[in-house]
């Protein structure tokens, strides 16, 4: 039987690129771009968010409430609209 025909393997499979919303508390991320108009753009890059920018997840509020989030040492609250939007990758950020 060939390759074709088989069923892809996704226990082990995660995407390494997510929005931010989906990422777990603790997580540190690199952002990878924003998926947004020009003023969010331009409202995240006065903020830090932009692409290559190392953040960490800090808080997550319950009921699809806001997102606390490191940028550079500063903490910044965003809304879960404007969060997910934000790109960021979860696979080459390890423990060192």
């Amino acid at each position: 039987m060939s390759n074709l025909f088989k069923k892809p393997n996704r226990l082990h499979s995660k995407p390494l690129i997510k929005c931010l919303t989906d990422c777990e508390i603790g997580s540190e991320l690199l952002v990878i771009g924003v998926n947004a108009g020009q003023r969010a753009k331009k409202r995240l890059a006065h903020l830090g968010i932009l692409p290559g920018v190392k953040i960490s997840m800090r808080k997550c509020a319950p009921f699809r409430g806001p997102i606390n989030i490191i940028v550079k040492g500063s903490s910044i609250v965003l809304g879960r609209g404007l969060a997910s939007k934000i790109l960021v990758d979860c696979g080459n950020m390890h423990k060192e």
